[in-house]
């Protein structure tokens, strides 16, 4: 039985539809990435896992149980969290506090302050300044700590490398090793198709709301990726973002 599960998702935002009949699954322990151009729905699918975007009960499953629509804390409470697009770090907290609000779930795990000052050394260097006044990629960390925080089973995490430097972007993902070690189950949005399937064992591709392309990572070909990206047939090297 998968871990995560949608089926025939649909979404909308009032009249206008974003998502229509996803399936898609998670298995424990996997990490899965899901790729697509701007606007094709990735965003919108995580956030229905995560009740940001009300949905059918039945439509998301969750360890066997139908969480579609349920509010975000229950979510949470439940074991999911979610690295936001763009941190969304509260301004007015230092890095520890904003640390420590994933901590309000309340769910016991391995997750601490000690091991994410272990994995990310510069935040507890800079644990007293304000989240928001470090660098693009400290507040990266700042966010991924802040929802490891709650000691999800399932980390959901949008667009981890926009805007960020390629050495920052290696940094982040040569953290995910230590981050699934323990069986913990990862959903990545990412923007460069090239790290989303070196990085992933399995790959989902959107197109409009709708899912193009669906296989283990290293057994989609550059075409395969090309055609479910764009619509068409492109040259490789041009599915980057």
């Amino acid at each position: 039985m998968s871990l995560v599960e949608t089926r025939a998702l649909q979404a909308h935002y009032g009249d206008a539809q974003a998502l229509f009949g996803i399936d898609f699954r998670l298995g424990e322990g996997e990490l899965v990435a899901v790729i697509g151009a701007n606007g094709a729905g990735k965003s919108t699918l995580l956030k229905s896992l995560t009740g940001l975007v009300k949905v059918a009960r039945d439509a998301v499953q969750f360890e066997g149980q139908a969480i579609g629509g349920l509010a975000p804390g229950q979510i949470v409470k439940m074991g999911l969290a979610m690295v936001p697009e763009g941190r969304r770090l509260f301004p007015s907290l230092s890095v520890e506090e904003n640390l420590l609000m994933g901590a309000f779930a309340g769910r016991t795990g391995p997750w601490s302050l000690r091991r994410l000052y272990s994995m990310f050394p510069v935040l507890e260097q800079k644990r007293h300044q304000p989240g928001t006044a470090l660098s693009g990629g400290q507040q990266q960390m700042v966010a991924i700590g802040r929802a490891l925080m709650s000691n999800p089973r399932v980390l959901l995490c949008d667009e981890l490398s926009l805007g960020l430097a390629p050495i920052v972007i290696k940094e982040i993902y040569d953290a995910m090793p230590a981050i699934t070690a323990e069986g913990m189950s990862v959903v990545i949005v990412e923007q460069d198709v090239m790290v989303a399937q070196r990085v992933s064992q399995r790959l989902y591709c959107l197109q409009e709301g709708r899912v193009s392309l669906e296989g283990a990572s290293d057994a989609l070909t550059p075409g395969q990726i090309s055609q479910a990206y764009f619509g068409l047939d492109a040259p490789a090297e041009e599915v980057t973002a």
